[in-house]
């Protein structure tokens, strides 16, 4: 859920998205990766999440923003098949591979990588 305080405090570092996300690949380091790993409960990161994270960084930087997140979580599923696919990606991303996965490698997400208005109202 967007956070206003969030977005206004924000606007004051045009570094980073609404969401979070670093803007662009020239503000990211493998600290700030790994300082937002840690924020977001994932931990110290393995190899094959790192993998993952310069995956999304390469996609980016060959094609620029993806028009949707299914066109990510398809080459994503696609370089990850011999660790479990889709299942591994989830696995390694509790907040989800492209929306998550975006933010640890300093990328803007793509259009639809989360659904804000899906989850419950109580």
């Amino acid at each position: 859920m967007l956070d206003i305080n969030k977005a206004v405090n924000q606007l004051e570092s045009q570094s980073h998205d609404l969401e979070g996300n670093l803007e662009g690949l020239p503000a990211w380091s493998r600290a700030i990766a790994k300082q937002h790993a840690l924020s977001e409960g994932l931990g110290e990161l393995s190899d094959t999440q790192w993998r993952v994270i310069y995956s999304l960084r390469g996609m980016y930087r060959k094609q620029g923003r993806a028009e949707n997140a299914r066109q990510v979580i398809k080459q994503l599923e696609s370089d990850f098949t011999e660790e479990g696919g889709r299942k591994f990606l989830y696995q390694a991303f509790p907040q989800g591979p492209v929306s998550q996965g975006s933010r640890l490698a300093g990328i803007p997400a793509p259009p639809y990588a989360t659904d804000k208005s899906f989850g419950s109202v109580a």
